[in-house]
């Protein structure tokens, strides 16, 4: 509440509704001292675990890997979560979620932002959609211990679930790359879908509240600030292999330097030129290397099939060195995508917005019916 995340007549419903709840004896909450994911079991420290479920702001993350995962020790990919409550009750405040509002949610996960919702709309308005089978299932096995009669459903979000529909308000809880449009004609005209979305270029996302148009065949908003999810198992970046780009050395692309720094280019985890510059560079997707001895290297790959790539090595103290190879030059598109968000007034996320129609989604700078120079289809 200190922090505005959560509100006062949310705060009624975070006491009903507790996150403990919903979460299995084994979970990975984020250790924000250690930076990492670490193991917490509720029978062998209980208190350590109820205090990770209940009291700390931190996502706690409770299937690896699609479900192959197996022990205590964190798998390769993170899967399946609770969010940070801050997160959730800001992404609830922007959904302008009331009483007997029917809403569709994508991303079951646990169930706790279900539930939350079915307090505050009445469960009997509440469809969530999981793709994960075991998921749903244990999400549906919460929510009848703790008594809130929400509707989960087994399949797959991407194609929203008509059997509901027309819902007054839908939220994603997973981060999409193209808003299905699926989404948009089962939301009811003047309707709100609140849903994290982002370029492939990195991993980060920003959440777009989107209203829909009187006639139901468009939205659209404004973004309102950075979050970062897993993805809509249908949109997932593609993996990368780097040996396909890069067969020999660094050495063999073409060497140039910057003046750009690494701060230029990569701020910090929630600063927006990452955003921006991922509108920018399309088809592309970067990968930040450990840094060591002072130094870091950043890859860009591209997309669209050529085998473009570049990397910047950044050193501290010094001129950062350049590389890149294939069709496009890469390095030399992000340069310019970072002079342009300079040249715009280097603008936040809150001044970027989202249109979805059927035909097409479109990112525009400040006006939503700004012309090529500050609109891109995406």
């Amino acid at each position: 509440m200190a922090a505005g995340a959560l509100t006062s007549d949310w705060a009624p419903v975070f006491a009903a509704v507790p996150r403990s709840a919903f979460l299995p004896e084994l979970i990975w909450p984020f250790d924000m001292a250690a930076g990492r994911s670490v193991a917490v079991c509720r029978r062998d420290d209980p208190a350590a675990w109820r205090g990770y479920a209940d009291d700390a702001d931190v996502p706690v993350v409770t299937q690896w890997d699609d479900g192959k995962h197996s022990g205590t020790e964190p798998g390769a990919v993170p899967t399946s979560s609770a969010s940070m409550p801050s997160v959730v009750f800001r992404m609830l405040n922007e959904l302008d979620l009331r009483s007997g509002h029917k809403v569709l949610e994508i991303g079951t996960a646990t169930g706790w932002n279900a539930a939350l919702m079915a307090h505050r709309a009445g469960p009997e308005n509440v469809v969530t959609v999981e793709v994960d089978g075991a998921v749903a299932a244990a999400a549906r096995a919460a929510a009848e211990r703790s008594g809130v009669g929400i509707r989960v459903v087994h399949g797959d979000g991407a194609h929203g679930h008509a059997e509901g529909a027309p819902y007054d308000r839908v939220i994603a809880t997973c981060g999409v790359r193209a808003v299905p449009y699926s989404w948009v004609t089962q939301t009811r005209p003047g309707g709100v879908i609140v849903v994290p979305w982002g370029t492939h270029f990195g991993n980060g996302d920003a959440v777009a509240r989107l209203v829909v148009a009187p006639d139901g065949k468009s939205a659209a908003g404004r973004f309102t600030g950075p979050v970062e999810f897993m993805k809509l198992r249908a949109q997932r970046a593609p993996v990368l292999n780097h040996s396909a780009y890069v067969p020999g050395s660094v050495a063999d692309g073409e060497e140039s330097a910057t003046m750009l720094t690494e701060q230029d280019v990569l701020g910090g985890q929630f600063d927006p030129q990452r955003f921006a510059l991922g509108l920018q560079v399309p088809d592309c997707c970067h990968v930040v290397a450990e840094k060591r001895d002072g130094g870091r290297p950043v890859w860009f790959y591209g997309l669209g099939g050529d085998r473009s790539w570049a990397c910047v090595w950044f050193q501290d103290g010094e001129a950062a060195r350049v590389w890149q190879s294939g069709p496009r030059r890469l390095w030399d598109e992000v340069e310019a995508a970072h002079r342009w968000w300079v040249g715009q007034g280097r603008p936040g996320h809150s001044r970027f917005g989202l249109t979805v129609t059927a035909e097409e989604q479109r990112v525009w700078l400040d006006d939503p019916e700004a012309g090529p120079a500050g609109s891109w289809a995406v």
